[in-house]
């Protein structure tokens, strides 16, 4: 049977819209579906406008630290709407930048929401993206599932009447007073925004230190660096419930604190965005959260319907989406070998004030499997020596197999520890040894020329299976 296309990819989001792409540009007849934002969650809703937002956070502490190199300025008063105009600028321009790029690729675009009608067939209803868009059905031999993931809300009184993500993108006005729940990526990123912008902030989380599954020196360094920033943590605490007293919002913790608040933000994860979507019209397995099951080739439990991205709650992050739509493009339409790329060092950053970010092993995972040697530094940078601000530290922090003396991690927090670990990656994914660092002259003066004069262990953490 004939086919409208040889491959439906629903969802535009950073790894549909590489996916697309890839497999026109081998030749396949290729359509898109879209129901909500053109980029997905990143552009729109997650990596894009936050780190924007994080920027436009830190002009404040520039402003003071100049002092201290003899300019004599002055902090002014931060403008919340301006920043949320430009930053929607910004978003509306991408937008038009993936629409262009799919149909320079000769990519078919469909607007609505997409549901499954069996395993090579999709109904697409209108949204309130193109709501005047006729409804249609359509055939494609291979279908790909990208829809990527969306915020969830915990379950307790008074949770409706809390932003998510989501909504914190809109806001007309920035809170004055706002209580975050959860202190993982997104609520410690938000946490430095609104603190960098002039909000009271208070975090709350279930465990002793932030950032659950990070290296454990991390996570005490940028407990130490919240704090620093203003930030005041509620540690071993979850809501109770949440009630309107007027203008404000009563939150009230299990510690038996409550908060009188502007503002709750829920940061308690994300879940893949799976309903609605007619996954039992072609058989597909789902698990916990809603997640699609996929095999190593990421196809589901129906022969010729794929997931990649955060619909299937792996690694959850955009490039790791847009190398797996690279991938499975590759596989399915390209006649050379798909390219490779090395998922167990993936790179990732949080993007606070002052930013951590990792690649590879931390030192608890590393010791299960043999014997490390742990070199890590604490230092004031330059920069901060003048400025006034010596408490703002950077950690750096090495983990090394012992037996091999391969760098099997690498952890950086402090200013631009994104860019500079990004390099680091290189390293780590080619496995290179401790010597290898230590033969590597540095850039002086840097901050990243730590990472190759590290030349005393710190200490050697055993194996613990």
């Amino acid at each position: 049977m004939a086919h409208d296309f040889d491959l439906l990819v629903i969802g535009a989001g950073s790894g549909g819209v590489r996916c697309a792409r890839i497999a026109a540009s081998h030749g396949a007849r290729v359509a898109v579906v879209e129901s909500r934002h053109w980029g997905g969650t990143c552009v729109n809703l997650g990596c894009v406008p936050k780190k924007l937002m994080v920027q436009a956070s830190e002009f404040g502490d520039l402003v003071d630290d100049s002092h201290g190199f003899g300019w004599n300025t002055q902090r002014g008063t931060h403008d919340w709407p301006t920043l949320m105009a430009a930053k929607d600028r910004e978003i509306t321009r991408l937008n038009g930048i993936y629409v262009s790029m799919l149909e320079k690729a000769g990519v078919t675009l469909f607007t609505g929401h997409a549901s499954l009608t069996g395993p090579n067939g999709v109904r697409i209803t209108p949204t309130a993206l193109a709501p005047d868009a006729p409804p249609c059905e359509i055939t494609a031999t291979r279908i790909v599932i990208a829809t990527g993931s969306t915020p969830t809300r915990p379950a307790f009184p008074g949770a409706e009447l809390a932003i998510t993500s989501d909504e914190a993108f809109a806001l007309p006005q920035r809170p004055n007073r706002v209580a975050l729940i959860g202190a993982g990526y997104i609520g410690i990123e938000f946490a430095g925004i609104f603190a960098g912008l002039g909000a009271q902030a208070e975090l709350i989380y279930r465990h002793d230190l932030p950032l659950r599954g990070f290296d454990e020196d991390m996570r005490t360094a940028l407990s130490d660096a919240i704090t620093v920033r203003g930030i005041t943590q509620h540690r071993n605490a979850s809501p109770e419930s949440l009630t309107r007293e007027g203008e404000d919002l009563l939150l009230r913790l299990s510690t038996g604190e409550t908060l009188r608040v502007d503002c709750v933000f829920l940061a308690t994860g994300r879940h893949p965005k799976t309903a609605s979507l007619g996954l039992e019209q072609a058989g597909i397995k789902t698990a916990q959260n809603g997640r699609i099951v996929v095999n190593g080739l990421g196809e589901t439990s129906c022969p010729g319907i794929y997931a990649i991205g955060d619909v299937t709650d792996r690694i959850n992050l955009t490039p790791v989406a847009i190398a797996e739509g690279h991938t499975l493009a590759d596989q399915l339409f390209g006649k050379a070998p798909p390219r490779q790329w090395d998922f167990a060092t993936t790179p990732k950053a949080v993007f606070f004030s002052p930013p951590l970010a990792c690649t590879g092993l931390t030192e608890e995972e590393a010791a299960r499997t043999g014997a490390v040697d742990i070199y890590l530094t604490r230092f004031t940078p330059m920069r901060h020596t003048l400025g006034g601000r010596r408490e703002r530290k950077t950690v750096m922090k090495l983990v090394v197999d012992q037996a091999s003396q391969i760098v099997v991690g690498a952890h950086i927090l402090g200013d631009d520890a994104p860019e500079m670990l990004q390099a680091v990656a290189i390293a780590v994914t080619a496995k290179l040894t401790k010597a290898d660092f230590d033969r590597t002259i540095g850039i002086h003066p840097t901050s990243a020329e730590e990472l190759v004069t590290l030349r005393t262990r710190t200490r050697e953490t055993p194996h613990t299976p």
